[in-house]
């Protein structure tokens, strides 16, 4: 069963509202990368999928517990080629940016960037407070008798 957060479904209603209310082919289409967001025992891992986006045009910022990625999609066509017709254009293309809400115990001086392959993997790792530890009961012994 896959956890959706309110955050995460708001995001998807938008990007289907903006799809929508889009009627001119020639204006310019929101583009909002795909996002995995996986829990670990000691992280978070977010998987963004960037095809066509090289990592120079990627920058992630964290502030506030909010984890911003923003960056620009380059067009596939090039005007400087000189003259030409095109018959269909539907890549999107041209600036994105995606806020995630983290919990509140995350260690955001360990966060790790890797991108690879057009994906994007963010690992922030929970701050030690939040992971889980066993509480040792001092004075108990099982089994022990009393006199």
């Amino acid at each position: 069963m896959i956890n959706r957060s309110f955050g995460f479904t708001l995001d998807r209603m938008n990007r289907a509202l903006d799809q929508a209310l889009t009627t001119d082919w020639t204006a310019n289409q929101l583009w909002i990368p795909a996002i995995d967001v996986l829990e670990k025992n000691d992280a978070y891992v977010l998987h963004v999928e960037l095809p066509g986006v090289e990592a120079s045009q990627v920058d992630i910022g964290f502030e506030k517990n909010v984890l911003t990625i923003r960056g620009t999609k380059p067009s596939s066509i090039d005007a400087k080629q000189g003259e030409i017709r095109v018959h269909a254009s539907e890549r999107v293309h041209g600036s994105f940016e995606r806020t995630l809400k983290l919990p509140q115990f995350v260690d955001g001086e360990q966060i790790k960037a890797d991108f690879a392959d057009g994906l994007l993997t963010i690992t922030v790792p929970k701050a030690q407070a939040a992971q889980p530890r066993k509480i040792s009961i001092n004075g108990a012994q099982v089994g022990a008798n009393e006199n």
